[in-house]
């Protein structure tokens, strides 16, 4: 973005809500707008969103895109206002700035149930802005991107508008209130067309109007429909850029071999097999390992395999059975770490007859990004260029610093496309190792690629988790449910490395359970912290992933036990009317309690997570004793919905991650070390496994949520469920492919 650069605009504020809660930090420093980053060159940014220049309108998406669309969506918001048609709106990722700050981010660490829209309720959550913009965290994740930019990529378009129709009448002499915009360009009355990008120089000497009123819904022209994406003509191409894609000049490749007992170190290592290989230039010794490097990537991969390493010793349980032993061991009073959720008299309920008990147990589980890790760095001429697909750009700025001695200022980071992220491109270790190398090899660029094999066995996992359900039925209705839930602390691990203390409670140990919308007449959510083991990160959904499972199974066996229909049973425990929509809807649509061909069978899951619901049906059909999905069908509420067929690529996507995980997802430990090692061992759903899937989009106008991540944690629950209606085993173990053999 340094060629747009920027003539009058160096400040742009956006959004109040949050100021009430800046009195604690101070009302002025909080309202204080942080610099536009978009400095330098030639154009004209007109807020840190909108640029332009000779050649057209570039909007700011300054959120990744790694496959979910996000940039069409964020460019759609500033469009609308800019009244800029489709067919011109170009979209760049933004510089790493804390002007892009994610103000949503924080808001589901505050002990209020998504549900709940009390005042209190949401001035809570308007507080947790406040400690955000301090933190200036350009993260993308959480599916907080939609509700972060709903109203401040609105407002920015709004406001880029204003100072061109200002500009305009400027120039014209004729009043503002008496110019229109139209097709990217400024009406004069008499249909003189001034086009935006004749007016940006003068737009950049005005000073920057307040917010003007955004449009209504029934206006928008963009908003609320399926926009063709901006990315995908170039991923249809193949012109699309990754981060393997960096070629500069004189540039060397590396690849890393890492400790495989995961963060210990290297006791020794001879690189005298490696450096036969031709075209390897040197070992490296780098964070967490060695890098081989190279003239070509290949060459850095063969020179990996022969180099002879004496690694230090894992700190941790050597085997899955000792570490899930250990969480399972945790339902302790000692480890309890949270109860957010405790309504009636759980003791007394359960005390008054007898109960159902059960326990769960789900694996660590991987990324499995298809675009392994890769990372391009340059320290040339007193700055760091650095190229990765990343989930958290402010980041490396901190970090290129650190290593290099230079100051912030000094740090470009560059964010291509990201082949897949599902939160493992917000761990910047192979952004560290590569700027390492940068430092070493200075003043050549060095671009650094994770082999597929060292992506799978050094990922920072989802952690292995465990749930102990008790509940007692009466008159068909749950009169009490315990459920405790067991698992390492994901937050204590990515935020500490990260360098960010985590005090209290991780409310992930028990996300997507303690907030359920369930209504039993008594209902405990206890979380327990389980010993850190190996690096956990942040996964699709979070702690919600094994926590649907957990709960919807148990729902399921609750719903049997009451010889209820498992659909009608929820309903029946649920007054939140958008979680009874979505589980109409997703009746309605898959026609359940319609009669099914003999060896057909269909379970159904609800969960309740970064407040939206969603409902899913998953069908099996028997196949000559093997197990074929026949059938899947989702109902979602995000509130209100501003790219359909978006939305619903979401949903689908996000269950089909969840499948897979269900039916094949694991990563084991024998001897401290990870045994998969690739796709072959670490299987997704394949295409002709694929059941026909269905999504409905709904919208209850309330909050407006994202989708990233909702869509993943009913499909196992809803699997395990359907293959429970089949065959009459109810599995509590993920995955299923352990005991169920998939056609």
């Amino acid at each position: 973005m340094s060629r747009l650069g920027t003539i009058a605009r160096r400040t742009f504020l956006i959004g109040s809500a949050a100021i009430a809660g800046g009195v604690a930090f101070g009302v002025w420093q909080y309202r204080k707008p942080y610099p536009n980053p978009l400095q330098g060159g030639e154009g004209a940014a007109l807020t840190p969103y909108v640029a332009i220049d000779a050649t057209g309108v570039t909007i700011i998406a300054p959120r990744a895109e790694m496959g979910q669309g996000i940039h069409s969506t964020l460019a759609a918001l500033v469009a609308e206002e800019l009244d800029l048609p489709w067919d011109q709106v170009r979209v760049a990722h933004g510089p790493a700035s804390a002007a892009y700050y994610n103000a949503a981010l924080l808001e589901e660490g505050v002990p209020f149930s998504p549900t709940d829209e009390s005042w209190m309720a949401e001035t809570a959550r308007g507080f947790m802005h406040v400690p955000a913009k301090f933190l200036g965290l350009q993260l993308t994740g959480g599916s907080t991107s939609i509700p972060d930019g709903y109203e401040k990529m609105r407002a920015a378009g709004a406001v880029a508008r204003a100072a061109l129709v200002a500009a305009a009448s400027r120039r014209s002499g004729v009043p503002a209130t008496q110019l229109r915009t139209e097709g990217g360009a400024v009406v004069l009355p008499d249909g003189t067309r001034l086009p935006y990008v004749a007016l940006a120089a003068e737009a950049a000497g005005v000073d920057l109007p307040p917010v003007p009123p955004l449009k209504p819904r029934a206006e928008w022209a963009l908003l609320g429909r399926s926009l063709p994406r901006t990315d995908m003509a170039a991923k249809c191409t193949g012109t699309a850029g990754f981060s393997a894609d960096v070629r500069l000049p004189d540039m060397v490749f590396a690849t890393v071999r890492a400790n495989p007992h995961l963060g210990s170190g290297v006791q020794s290592f001879d690189a005298a097999e490696a450096l036969k290989v031709p075209g390897v230039l040197s070992v490296e010794t780098v964070p967490n390992g060695l890098a081989v490097v190279a003239t070509n990537t290949w060459a850095a991969f063969r020179g990996a395999e022969v180099l002879a390493v004496q690694w230090a010793p894992a700190a941790y349980p050597a085997s899955s059975d000792e570490i899930e032993a250990m969480i399972a061991a945790s339902f302790t009073e000692d480890l309890r770490d949270s109860r957010l959720r405790d309504d009636g008299d759980v003791e007394a309920a359960l005390a008054a007859g007898a109960t159902l008990q059960a326990d769960y147990a789900v694996p660590f589980l991987a990324h499995a990004t298809m675009e392994p890790m890769a990372a391009a760095a340059w320290l040339h001429d007193g700055r760091l260029e650095v190229w990765a697909g990343n989930q958290l750009p402010t980041h490396i700025l901190k970090i290129g610093a650190e290593i290099t001695g230079l100051p912030r200022d000094a740090v470009e980071v560059h964010t291509p496309f990201l082949g897949g992220g599902f939160g493992r491109r917000a761990e910047l270790d192979f952004v560290t190792q590569a700027i390492t190398l940068a430092r070493t090899l200075a003043p050549r660029p060095v671009l650094l690629t994770w082999s597929r094999e060292e992506d799978t066995t050094h990922d920072v996992y989802r952690p292995a988790a465990a749930a102990r359900v008790t509940a007692r039925l009466e008159a068909g209705r749950i009169a009490a449910l315990d459920l405790g839930l067991a698992a390492p602390s994901v937050a204590a691990s990515q935020m500490g490395r990260l360098g960010f203390p985590v005090a209290g409670p991780d409310a992930t140990i028990v996300q997507g359970a303690w907030e359920s919308p369930y209504a039993p007449a008594a209902f405990r959510v206890t979380g327990y912290r389980a010993a850190e083991t190996v690096p956990l990160g942040f996964w699709r959904s979070v702690g919600a992933s094994q926590n649907g499972f957990f709960l919807e199974s148990a729902i399921d066996e609750l719903a049997h036990a009451a010889g209820a229909d498992p659909l009608a049973f929820r309903l029946d425990h649920l007054t939140h009317a958008p979680s009874r929509a979505v589980l109409e809807a997703v009746a309605e649509m898959s026609g359940w309690g319609s009669p099914l061909p003999q060896g057909r069978a269909r379970g159904v899951a609800f969960c309740l997570s970064f407040g939206v619901p969603v409902a899913e049906v998953i069908e099996v059909a028997d196949a000559d004793g093997a197990l074929r999905l026949t059938g899947a069908w989702a109902a979602a509420d995000v509130g209100l919905a501003l790219d359909p067929r978006n939305i619903e690529a979401q949903v689908s996507g996000a269950m089909i991650y969840g499948l897979s995980a269900a039916m094949t997802g694991r990563i084991s430990f024998a001897e401290g070390r990870v045994e998969q090692t690739n796709f072959p061992d670490f299987d997704p759903l394949r295409l002709a496994q694929c059941p026909p899937i269905s999504v409905r989009i709904l919208e209850s106008g309330g909050k407006i949520r994202g989708i990233g991540e909702p869509g993943t944690p009913p499909a196992a629950p809803a699997l395990a469920n359907a293959i429970f209606a089949l065959t009459g085993v109810r599995h509590r173990r993920l995955p299923l492919a352990d005991a169920v053999r998939f056609a």
